[in-house]
């Protein structure tokens, strides 16, 4: 069985990185993570995604990588993320030239079921927000890789909704970056967290 990694770039309130390409009424605060970047920081999230994986994207992010890493011939991200399978959930079948990559089908987290299901690469969420939810709520989830920035932004998308049901998972590691970032890997626990009574 294939396990899944969800890495996602989150600020302290809970918002997740948009790209600043996607910049909307629902994304205000559109690149927020560049003050924040350092070659030490790139290391540590790309060793935190691990050697070798496929992706799983959502055809939004789908969409702005493809413009952008085919470009990049160098770097921690660059080679392993172009060689990766994407399997993308998608409505839009056609133009996925970066590849390798395939459409993960009209039932998307069945798609995913199937893959689990498989020998090979782990696979790897980065991103692709709307995934993650399901995903968790499935207990889908082997690793959770939050890079967590020193900020507050008060507005913005979240990859889980205020009813997510409460889910127990262990610090694997923590490394912080010179500008602040913590890069934590947290695993999950198979027997529920408990729920503390409110007083």
């Amino acid at each position: 069985m294939r396990k899944i990694r969800v890495a996602e770039h989150i600020s302290l309130d809970g918002v997740i990185e948009p790209d600043a390409a996607a910049q909307s009424a629902d994304y205000a605060h559109g690149g927020w993570t560049a003050p924040y970047r350092t070659a030490e920081g790139a290391r540590a999230v790309a060793d935190a995604q691990g050697e070798r994986f496929d992706l799983l994207l959502g055809r939004r992010t789908y969409d702005l990588w493809a413009a952008f890493w085919p470009t990049v011939k160098d770097g921690p991200f660059a080679h392993k993320l172009n060689a990766a399978t994407k399997y993308v959930a998608t409505h839009r079948p056609e133009g996925l030239a970066w590849g390798p990559a395939q459409p993960l089908g009209p039932d998307a987290l069945a798609g995913i079921g199937q893959l689990r299901a498989q020998d090979g690469p782990e696979l790897l969420v980065c991103g692709s927000g709307s995934l993650v939810a399901p995903l968790l709520e499935r207990g889908w989830v082997d690793e959770l890789v939050l890079i967590v920035y020193p900020l507050l932004l008060g507005q913005g998308k979240r990859c889980l909704p205020t009813d997510a049901a409460p889910q127990a998972m262990s610090l694997a590691s923590s490394s912080a970056t010179p500008t602040g970032v913590l890069v934590n890997i947290y695993r999950r626990v198979d027997v529920a967290a408990p729920v503390a009574a409110s007083h």
